[in-house]
């Protein structure tokens, strides 16, 4: 039997140890053999600070008292206070309590752990100091309030760890190299100081396949030349740069990755190399080198002090063997920390039992809409199906539209176990052969989904519309409908064309398509963004799971259909629950990028004569719709690609935050946004839905809905959770790509996105593959310019957006990290190709 007191926990949640705070409470709520002892209110171990009892002593001696309390509370049982401690340690042995080092602990008790302890000592340093001393937290404190010193996140560049931006209130600086980085890790809180601006250069990453000495301090390799006449030439591009001086607060995280090949596989010392590759290698000690050699394993950093090149870490868990699809996956979901543990029975307890039926008393509160012809319309395989949607003719010119969306908020109430789950979880997480619901499958594809032929509650908002799409009158209510028939895209799109088909749900949806034509030509002439990513889908073995086919994702106007309406719902949804909860309405808005984020599309642009001004959503907008009418195919992609690039993240907010001048949504062109249409898989929708239910007197309000400050926490979290999601599923596409060409080469065209110091970013556009080509370290000639940018290899010069010819393939030569490789075939290159 183990014991925590609640002095612990309070010590853990003072000094915002979130991740170990959390594990011990899981320990205690999963009712293992661990118990929480509240000993600060046990009159036993009860005792009040003294006077000149520094805290941490008033700490150790509450946790001495406590265990001075098992031992006569528990006779006949051993108690042992662990405590790294010393003099708490000795204190407690002159009160005859038995206390114990953890490694003194493990060493006796359990030496099969003792890899899994932090580093305490790092005895493997260099014989000077490599990093500047970090200064400490007063002296960076008063540097900030003075303005010598500026305070951010630090992010890492994810194709080298050594360099990276922070991102202050007016501007993005850039941090170059190894030791202006200064041990600094992705996500850190740290202070920076400006350097001269004779040292401000463009941000021309180097992309590191290993961090050696190649990027120990400027980020660029030795052989890499760079044109002395461009170095004289004007700077106007070049940007603010600055070196950390001080972490304030680190964001260190458990990463998952593997150890690379040791020469002393008997020693105890190996390099770990992470699978993100915005954090360095770490080295750690382990006497199980064989056994972990080959599997993906968690590797928690400790410490990195000036002298030692890589931080140092301890390993803490095995994950299984490298390649296999359930490991990889682990990993992926890990990594970009995505809740994906099963539904605990507390929350499952909040599901309504089976058989659920609709009661006399709920239909008499709900609008009966079962007799409408309701259909919705989703990608094949589709389960969570959240939106449907109806149009009819009311008269002459004059339509009723109706978008129903899937009432979730009646079966999550607010507090519950199911609430804080989904509130957790934040939303449901795409992967290419798996969903990870954010609520139970009893809700998200049964009782929730909008499935044919079943009733089901839906909170629907209704519209008056004239044949140009403008909007007459809007309704809102909680409804049940019965829909008649669940499309895929292709289904829908083909009763649309078949004009023999003269049914009530063909000349609906004909009639949504022109509707939806119309609302699209209005955004688009408001200055809103049609951009581009490519998306593909994998067929997959349907007995080993395993990728066969990639296949890019085609878009019919019954995509565009279904958007529009939805776009229509959430802006309609978002300026009702402002205009009635000006201070607590949750919100999206899409800053517009700063001009400079645009300097790559536009000078990618000029290299193939194509003029983009970029000043503003609408002159983009414009730009990008001459260029179409240029049919330019493939390079109008290739821009608009580039341009999504450009973009500001979105986010959620709290209205009484931001000023309504800055509601604006960038892309879309709309003064106000929310979401309101996807509650399955958005808790966002489901705060939206619950100030909207309370509006329309469907439902109560409770405190923390109309709490700005609590709805603000909430958008923070939700923001963080949808920011992992889509990286999860970008790193999903990612694996199931390189599990495609692990037994097959195939040669496709590609083009280059951006230029870098020792490599080209290559687009392959029928796989949506992103991917560095490097150079070789030893070709006789590279020459970058950064102005133009181009880099000249033997003789060759590369520019954005040229046209390549590449061979795809997986390097698997280190089996702990495959990796796709490109090969340059066109044009032929000495020494590249």
């Amino acid at each position: 039997m183990s014991s925590i007191s609640t002095r612990v926990l309070n010590e853990l949640s003072r000094h915002r140890s979130l991740p170990i705070l959390k594990r011990l409470k899981d320990l205690i709520c999963e009712k293992r053999k661990f118990v929480l002892f509240m000993n600060e209110f046990c009159s036993l171990t009860y005792s009040k600070q003294q006077s000149k009892e520094s805290p941490n002593d008033f700490k150790d001696r509450l946790i001495r008292l406590a265990t001075k309390f098992y031992n006569s509370h528990l006779p006949g049982i051993k108690t042992v206070l662990i405590s790294n401690d010393v003099q708490n340690r000795e204190k407690a042995k002159a009160d005859n309590i038995e206390a114990k080092s953890l490694k003194e602990y493990v060493l006796e008790s359990h030496p099969e752990l003792l890899d899994k302890l932090s580093h305490e000592s790092c005895d493997l340093k260099s014989s000077a100091p490599i990093f500047d001393d970090h200064q400490p937290l007063s002296k960076l404190k008063s540097g900030i309030k003075s303005g010598r010193l500026f305070q951010g996140n630090f992010q890492s560049s994810r194709y080298n760890p050594f360099e990276g931006h922070v991102f202050l209130e007016d501007k993005q600086v850039f941090v170059h190299g190894k030791c202006h980085v200064n041990r600094a890790c992705q996500d850190d809180v740290v202070a920076i100081e400006m350097l001269p601006e004779s040292e401000w250069k463009s941000f021309y990453e180097t992309c590191v396949e290993d961090d050696d000495d190649a990027v120990e301090n400027e980020g660029e390799s030795s052989e890499i030349k760079v044109p002395k006449k461009k170095r004289k030439k004007e700077t106007k591009d070049v940007a603010p740069c600055a070196k950390v001086v001080g972490i304030i607060r680190r964001a260190w995280r458990p990463l998952c990755g593997a150890l690379e090949k040791s020469v002393l596989k008997s020693g105890v010392s190996h390099l770990f190399k992470p699978a993100d590759s915005r954090y360095p290698k770490v080295r750690i000690e382990t006497r199980q080198y064989d056994e972990l050699m080959g599997n993906r394993i968690i590797v928690v950093i400790d410490a990195w002090p000036k002298d030692s090149k890589y931080p140092f870490g301890h390993y803490t868990r095995n994950l299984g063997k490298i390649g296999e699809k359930s490991t990889e996956n682990e990993v992926l979901l890990l990594e970009h920390d995505i809740p994906h543990q099963p539904f605990s029975d507390n929350v499952l307890n909040c599901l309504p039992k089976l058989p659920w039926v609709i009661s006399e008393e709920e239909r008499a509160k709900r609008m009966d809409l079962t007799g409408f012809d309701i259909c919705s319309v989703d990608p094949p395989g589709c389960t969570d199906i959240d939106d449907a949607l109806h149009c009819r003719q009311v008269s002459e010119g004059v339509f009723e539209v109706g978008v129903h969306i899937a009432d979730v908020s009646h079966f999550i109430r607010p507090g519950t176990a199911l609430d804080d789950e989904a509130k957790s979880r934040c939303t449901s997480v795409y992967l290419s052969d798996k969903r990870i619901d954010m609520v139970p499958t009893l809700l998200s594809s049964n009782l929730c989904s909008l499935r044919e032929g079943v009733e089901r509650f839906a909170f629907s908002v209704m519209w008056t519309l004239d044949s140009d799409a403008n909007v007459l009158s809007t309704k809102c209510s909680k409804s049940i409908i019965k829909s008649r028939r669940a499309f895929t895209y292709a289904e829908a799109q083909m009763l649309i064309d078949d004009k023999s088909q003269q049914t009530p749900l063909a000349h609906g949806l004909r009639t949504l398509n022109m509707l939806a034509k119309n609302l699209k030509a209005k955004r688009l002439e408001q200055g809103a963004l049609l951009l581009a990513s490519p998306e593909i889908r994998f067929h997959v073995d349907s007995e080993t799971h395993d990728p066969i086919e990639v296949k890019r994702k085609e878009l019919m106007d019954t995509n565009s259909l279904v958007e529009e309406f939805m776009l229509l719902a959430n802006i309609s949804t978002a300026r009702i629950t402002f205009d009635n909860f000006a201070q607590c309405a949750c919100l999206r808005r899409h800053p517009a990028p700063p001009p400079s984020n645009f300097d790559n599309l536009i000078k990618a642009a000029k290299l193939k004569g194509i003029d983009i001004q970029a000043g503003s959503a609408k002159e983009l907008a414009d730009s990008f719709t001459r260029i179409s009418k240029k049919g330019l195919g493939k390079l109008d992609i290739l821009l608009r690609i580039i341009a999504t690039r450009c973009m500001m993240q979105a986010v959620y907010f709290a209205s009484c935050f931001v000023p309504e001048s800055d509601f604006v949504h960038y892309g879309l062109a709309t003064p106000i946004y929310t979401h309101f249409t996807s509650p399955i898989r958005r808790y966002a929708d489901i705060m939206v839905h619950r100030l909207l239910a309370f509006h329309i007197q469907a439902d109560v309000s409770f405190p923390s809905m109309l709490d700005p400050k609590h709805t603000q926490n909430v958008c923070n979290t939700i923001n963080y959770r949808h920011r992992m999601a889509q990286y999860a599923s970008r790193a999903s596409v990612a694996l199931h790509t390189e599990m495609y060409f692990r037994s097959r080469k195939e040669r496709r065209d590609a083009h280059v996105l951006m230029v870098r110091r020792n490599a080209l970013i290559v687009l392959v556009m029928h796989y949506g593959l992103e991917t560095p080509l490097h150079f070789p370290k030893h070709l006789d000639s590279v020459v970058f310019d950064e102005d133009e940018p181009s880099v000249t290899v033997n003789g060759h010069t590369f520019l954005m957006l040229d046209e390549l010819e590449v061979e795809i393939s997986v390097d698997r030569s280190d089996e702990q990290h495959p990796k796709i490789v490109l090969n340059l075939l066109s044009p032929f290159v000495e020494g590249l190709s």
